[in-house]
């Protein structure tokens, strides 16, 4: 498509084998970032994982980890993981600087107990449904801008505090952290389920 020379161009300046200064405060601040994994057969998954600022740790300027928090039980990506290290992550700041960053990696799955040990000073996150059953630990292969061409700006809801000064609970409606409760999950929102039983249109 006769794009062969911005190609070189944004390898030779952009793309680099670790993480610089301004990549580091990028990663520390995020709250979410996108991850795609593949299979040994190169059938991939994406998903999107999300926490407090911080979880997302740098460790070094090569190395990144984050922590598994409890799901469905499918375990679809720590699976893929397992067969094939190879993953891509996109973290993308919508409301303050509109601009993403790729890193794309090899990734191996640490225990709770061993990311510890490496990393006393790890906090306890009071949430139970943000406490790690598992930790995936990156080394970084290449990270590059995701430029602000088509990033829509979005803003997030501000906090709301209840009349006594503290934060919402599930008792107030609020989506609780890992909670099991298949309704307040999504419930069969788009339908498989009752479709599967014959309950829904195809």
């Amino acid at each position: 498509m006769g794009t062969v020379g911005r190609a070189d161009r944004f390898y030779e300046e952009q793309v680099l084998d670790r993480l610089n200064a301004r990549m580091k405060e990028f990663v520390a601040r995020q709250e979410m970032f996108f991850l795609a994994t593949a299979d040994s057969r190169g059938e991939c998954d994406s998903t999107f994982r999300a926490g407090p600022p911080g979880f997302l740790r740098v460790l070094d300027d090569a190395t990144l980890a984050y922590p598994e928090y409890r799901g469905n039980g499918v375990m679809a990506s720590l699976g893929n993981i397992r067969e094939n290290p190879h993953i891509g992550m996109l973290m993308i700041d919508f409301s303050q600087d509109r601009i993403g960053l790729h890193v794309n990696g090899r990734a191996q799955l640490v225990t709770d107990d061993t990311m510890r040990q490496r990393i006393p000073d790890l906090p306890v996150d009071p949430v139970p449904g943000r406490r790690p059953c598992m930790w995936v630990q990156v080394d970084v292969e290449e990270a590059y801008i995701h430029c602000s061409k088509h990033i829509p700006r979005l803003v997030g809801a501000p906090l709301r505090q209840n009349t006594n000064g503290t934060a919402p609970s599930a008792a107030d409606g609020e989506q609780a952290w890992g909670t099991d409760d298949a309704k307040r999950k999504g419930g069969d929102y788009f339908g498989a389920a009752a479709q599967d039983r014959g309950l829904a249109p195809r």
